[in-house]
């Protein structure tokens, strides 16, 4: 297992719009995640039966319908309602998505990821710039996923798509910067290891993203396709910025 834990060099100040975006994050996750993740959902709400109905395909045949009701959450029903689904899209949900998680590891790797790529992009385009295109790439994420998943009724969430984004900045603008590694390859070798960032961003695209898409054919729990598509969104417009700084 590789767990990257800080990348060098860092600028010096403190990069405000990155802890804001941690911050509204972790603050959903307290106050919305955690609370109605132990409440059961009113069986008196509509949108219930639209869940059910929604999620009864991907389940192996016969679960009793009163049962699988009996598990569902309130936080699952906020996730249906502000998830992002192909099948029936919602523009707000573009951006509530992002702000979603499926539970505490979801939102920590995502966090740690942002932590540590986003201070020198944010750096690189300053805090304004830096939240529009943060969401203008989750956004193309989220549409990219969806490009692989129409009619699907199940709702994408999660922060990884717009930090997907922030990887394809941080790949065309800073690749000779090394990311700090903690490697486990139990028995071999336990300890930290400082890889150059373009093989670590190259690895992630490939290796943790493409080549299961392309296995899976966009299957299984996780949102390969919005990872790719945030990616390459960043990378395109870190490359159309840096041509238009060259023609001025």
């Amino acid at each position: 297992m590789f767990l990257p834990i800080g990348d060098e060099p860092n600028p010096h100040h403190l990069p405000a719009m990155t802890v804001l975006i941690i911050a509204a994050n972790v603050a959903v996750f307290l106050l919305v995640t955690l609370p109605l993740s132990a409440r059961p959902a009113d069986p008196a709400d509509p949108l219930l039966i639209e869940y059910l109905r929604a999620v009864l395909p991907h389940l192996p045949a016969g679960v009793p319908l009163g049962e699988l009701a009996a598990q569902v959450s309130a936080y699952d029903l906020v996730v249906f309602r502000w998830g992002y689904r192909p099948g029936d899209p919602q523009l707000v949900a573009l951006v509530s998505a992002m702000f979603l998680h499926g539970g505490f590891m979801h939102l920590a790797g995502n966090m740690l990821y942002l932590w540590i790529y986003g201070n020198n992009v944010e750096h690189r385009l300053g805090a304004t710039g830096y939240l529009f295109w943060y969401l203008a790439t989750g956004i193309a994420a989220t549409l990219f996923h969806a490009l692989f998943n129409r009619g699907s009724t199940i709702p994408l969430v999660g922060a990884s798509g717009a930090i997907s984004g922030v990887l394809g900045f941080y790949l065309v603008w800073f690749p000779r910067h090394v990311v700090k590694m903690w490697v486990f390859l139990i028995p071999f070798y336990i300890g930290m290891l400082r890889i150059n960032a373009t093989v670590v961003l190259v690895m992630y695209l490939v290796l943790d993203n493409l080549l299961p898409m392309l296995v899976r054919g966009g299957q299984g729990g996780v949102a390969h396709g919005a990872h790719i598509g945030g990616f390459v969104a960043g990378m395109a417009v870190a490359f159309a910025m840096r041509w238009y700084a060259g023609k001025r």
